[in-house]
């Protein structure tokens, strides 16, 4: 990929199915979130962690930080902070969860890739298109995102219902990911990897 790509990471969630701040739970020795910049690391020029007004988690000196400022209202207020927070030069943008440790490569590369024929890219499972992870063109996206905050809308489908989307069916992207890992997100403790602890 020549085009400089960014990647905004969702940490501002309460954890309150979890029971505990998830984002620090270990696998293999290191915090979830960790693991979540490390996937990220080789594909993009830059991460964005958004967190709460309130939350600072640990983060490598190379990953920027913004702040919801709609903490615990939904996802999109944390799409938006990251969105607005990115340098006005990156056009292509990842858009993960800070709970989702098992991302592959390849399968963030090919949301990526959609980009070039599209505003937005999305895997779909059996029950349908997953609104995370996702790949989304910044200068869309953001101020859809930021009209739909004003009209306390708070879902990422619904950011996907105003962009042009390209729908990567399984039978494309479990050519990556057979076991589909990309999805697993870790609600409560039983989602963990098996590696966890």
């Amino acid at each position: 990929m020549t085009e400089r790509v960014a990647a905004i990471v969702l940490a501002g969630g309460r954890s309150s199915r979890f029971g505990r701040d998830k984002l620090v739970e270990p696998i293999a020795g290191r915090p979830m979130l960790d693991h979540v910049i490390d996937r990220l690391r080789p594909m993009v020029a830059d991460i964005v962690v958004v967190v709460s007004s309130d939350a600072r988690p640990g983060v490598p000196a190379d990953v920027s930080m913004a702040y919801d400022d709609r903490p615990d209202e939904g996802p999109l207020g944390g799409v938006a902070a990251g969105l607005r927070s990115l340098d006005p030069g990156i056009e292509r943008v990842l858009i993960v969860g800070g709970d989702m440790p098992t991302l592959v490569a390849p399968v963030l590369e090919r949301l990526v890739e959609a980009l070039g024929r599209r505003e937005a890219a999305v895997l779909a499972d059996a029950d349908g298109p997953r609104p995370l992870p996702m790949a989304v063109r910044r200068s869309p996206a953001s101020p859809v995102a930021d009209r739909l905050l004003e009209s306390d809308e708070r879902r990422l489908r619904a950011l996907l219902g105003e962009l042009d989307v390209d729908v990567i069916p399984p039978e494309v992207w479990q050519l990556d990911d057979p076991t589909g890992e990309t999805l697993r997100d870790v609600d409560v403790p039983g989602d963990l990897p098996a590696s966890s602890g």
